[in-house]
């Protein structure tokens, strides 16, 4: 079904009718819900969420965004869904030795790369409530959430995928999409993660480019790193459990790297028979499905995972910041 989304096949659009209920319904759902008591954070709230199904490269935003914070010598915290968490109770805030099986890969990540208060919860008001009841937070980011309107924001940012862009256009179950295209207009930033064009998009005035950058391997047994290139020439198993693996295997393909790829599905539990090939070539994972990996005992030097960062527009998100008043809290803070 996603590929028949992405590749705007003619068969799918006999999902149309039930395309239009469900856009209609959740136009509903969004008019009953911001027309109750909405619930407004004491401190600034950032989303960064998508409209459409599956992976776009959320979370090395959400990342980049809370370091580029940091920088500005503010104290961010950051919450989210936790999509394939499965603790026995929530709010759980995420520590240094919590299981991917119980908080989620995604939030595990922005913990271990970030270091700043990351608490997970279904329930996006109670996970604030949560985060800065415990935390001297003066900014929340949260890793998705753009449709959970019971919660007031101070900023929307929608991150697009480059190559798969929005699909066909059209709203589940014809389509990938969440909410309309229209909703696009309404956010403060439309984040394109790729260097390509989104023909539905257009040359929309609120939009901005990222990339995804390789910064270096990091080895699994003993966190040392190594350039990106560093395994250039060579022929390794690239195993990825996320929603657009391709985009992992080009970019290592990019890096010089002979991939005999492995797909597994988005938040897929990995254990150790997954990636024991017994044939002493390299695996390389992506950090997402690294963080879930958490066996003693791999073979040093050979399980590693690529680390990326998001490369985009400062600017930008400092004019977003300023309009929220978010860097009116930095100066009064003194950094």
């Amino acid at each position: 079904m996603v590929d028949a989304w992405y590749n705007d096949t003619l068969w799918v659009k006999a999902f149309a009718p039930l395309s239009y209920l469900y856009r209609m319904l959740a136009s509903l759902r969004r008019s009953w819900l911001t027309k109750r008591s909405v619930w407004k954070s004491p401190v600034p709230l950032i989303i960064v969420g998508n409209i459409s199904v599956g992976g776009t490269g959320k979370s090395p935003l959400v990342i980049g965004i809370v370091q580029y914070l940091i920088e500005l010598g503010l104290r961010p915290g950051v919450v989210s869904r936790g999509y394939g968490a499965n603790s026995n109770h929530y709010p759980v805030e995420v520590t240094m030795t919590s299981s991917g099986a119980e908080v989620g890969d995604e939030p595990l990540m922005i913990y271990k790369r970030t270091g700043v208060p990351v608490v997970v919860d279904p329930d996006r008001v109670r996970a604030v409530k949560e985060l800065i009841s415990h935390h001297e937070c003066d900014v929340v980011v949260s890793d998705d959430g753009l449709q959970h309107y019971a919660l007031g924001r101070a900023i929307e940012i929608v991150v697009i995928d480059g190559v798969r862009g929005l699909g066909n256009g059209l709203c589940l179950p014809a389509g990938p999409l969440r909410e309309p295209v229209s909703r696009l207009e309404e956010v403060d930033l439309v984040v394109i993660n790729g260097e390509h064009s989104v023909p539905r998009l257009g040359n929309a005035a609120n939009s901005s480019m990222m990339q995804l950058k390789p910064v270096r391997l990091v080895n699994m047994t003993t966190g040392d790193g190594k350039p990106a290139d560093s395994l250039g020439g060579k022929t390794v198993h690239a195993v990825a459990g996320i929603s657009h693996p391709e985009r992992f295997f080009n970019t290592l393909n990019s890096l010089g790297i002979v991939v005999i790829p492995h797909e597994f599905p988005d938040h897929h539990a990995f254990t150790i028979e997954d990636v024991n090939f017994d044939d002493n070539i390299p695996v390389v994972m992506t950090e997402k499905d690294a963080v879930k990996l958490d066996i003693p005992g791999l073979p040093e030097g050979l399980y590693w995972y690529l680390e990326v960062e998001a490369c985009f527009d400062l600017a930008k998100i400092d004019a977003l910041l300023n309009k929220a008043g978010i860097e009116k809290i930095k100066r009064t803070t003194g950094g």
